[in-house]
């Protein structure tokens, strides 16, 4: 997107069975993957279906009242909260002329492609994005350092013209793929020669502060920002807590949907979380749906084949936890946003299979009780492989 803030409309599905306020918050988070992108958020459209339409994704009528107002306001983007088939993209774009028609699994890619800094992480990025634009390239602009994205650059090449940017890209894969490999070799020579620290990496949805807890406990410097994934490349520090050295990394941030294009691309990458000795799994426990949040990481973790790995969660943002106060006369039920702070730390740390702990990294409450935890976890796991270091105990 350009660096110029341009405006922005975001379009969802209540689908059947599904939760309308959920559908809303879902789209608030994609406004808020359209501000780190650079675009100004505008208006929501939402419509019922029971599925998603094969053509068009939402219903022509639909479709036509977004034209008319995209038109009519000097609209850039018109952002879909799902990925659209290629199909289902160029027929909507037949409708939606006056602006660029782009699905959340384009949007993220752009944002990875913002945010990568090092060689490898750009490498990684380049890979999902062409592995997106592959079964898409029919009505798509033939030089590809023009990726879609809202320079209305659409239609009218022949089928020869196709096959051959089909045949470019499919070699800039390979490519990529090959330059990959041998990075990853690097990186897992690099950890090898680690030899036998404890390690621990910090998981996480996006924006919940893992790298400002990694800078508070490492003393390091990563980069920290109140934007969706400030962090992409995994930074790895080593860390001693009184006499205990240990190894802890900061790695990307999982998020709803997250495209399976850049979870190929960052597979390396998150080999420092299916190596891990713990899992730190920090927790914005002031999001509303931080719980749905959770699962959405511990879904992830299984997909990378990290699942079965010892969890500790780390609850941040208690600074910026709010609640109402559950009104016993009220006939409304009671909810999650009427539990105090106190009622939801109560009731996790009564969960015995999930040792937990509530701080706050910007105000650095609960951060000595966090870093005895630490220790005394790697310090079992540190003694079981050197057990004649009595001096760890």
């Amino acid at each position: 997107m350009n660096a110029q803030t341009e405006k922005a409309v975001f379009v969802g599905l209540i689908k059947h069975g599904d939760d309308e306020a959920k559908i809303y918050e879902y789209l608030e988070e994609l406004e808020f993957l359209a501000q780190t992108a650079g675009a100004e958020g505008d208006r929501k459209f939402v419509q019922r279906l029971e599925r998603p339409m094969n053509a068009t994704y939402i219903g022509n009528g639909k479709l036509q009242e977004i034209a008319a107002y995209c038109e009519e306001n000097n609209i850039r983007y018109c952002i879909f909260d799902d990925e659209l088939s290629p199909m289902q993209q160029r027929n909507i774009e037949k409708i939606i002329k006056c602006c660029a028609v782009i699905d959340r699994t384009s949007l993220i890619l752009e944002i990875f492609a913002q945010r990568a800094k090092t060689s490898y992480a750009k490498m990684q990025v380049e890979l999902a994005r062409y592995n997106y634009m592959l079964p898409r390239l029919a009505g798509m602009w033939t030089h590809l350092e023009r990726q879609r994205g809202g320079h209305g650059t659409r239609g009218g090449m022949g089928e020869t013209q196709i096959e051959a940017d089909r045949r470019i890209v499919k070699e800039r894969i390979t490519r990529l793929k090959e330059q990959l490999k041998k990075v990853d070799r690097q990186m897992a020579t690099q950890r090898s020669n680690r030899g036998q620290l404890v390690r621990l990496a910090l998981v996480g949805y996006t924006n919940v502060g893992k790298s400002t807890l990694m800078n508070l406990l490492a003393k390091s410097d990563v980069f920290a920002e109140n934007k969706l994934f400030a962090t992409l490349d995994t930074t790895v520090r080593k860390v001693v807590i009184e006499n205990v050295p240990f190894l802890l990394s900061d790695t990307v941030g999982f998020i709803r949907k997250l495209p399976t294009q850049l979870i190929e691309a960052f597979k390396s990458t998150l080999d420092e979380v299916r190596e891990a000795d713990i899992l730190v799994h920090v927790v914005d426990i002031s999001h509303p749906e931080f719980e749905e949040q959770m699962q959405v990481v511990e879904n992830t973790l299984r997909d990378i084949g990290a699942a079965n790995k010892p969890v500790y969660v780390v609850f941040n943002k208690i600074d910026a936890y709010t609640w109402e106060e559950y009104d016993e006369f009220s006939l409304t039920p009671p909810t999650k946003s009427n539990r105090s702070l106190d009622e939801l730390r109560n009731s996790w740390l009564a969960q015995e299979k999930t040792p937990c702990i509530f701080i706050s990294a910007i105000n650095k409450t609960g951060i000595e009780k966090l870093r005895h935890d630490i220790y005394k976890m790697v310090a079992e796991i540190h003694a079981g492989r050197y057990p004649f270091n009595n001096f760890l105990w």
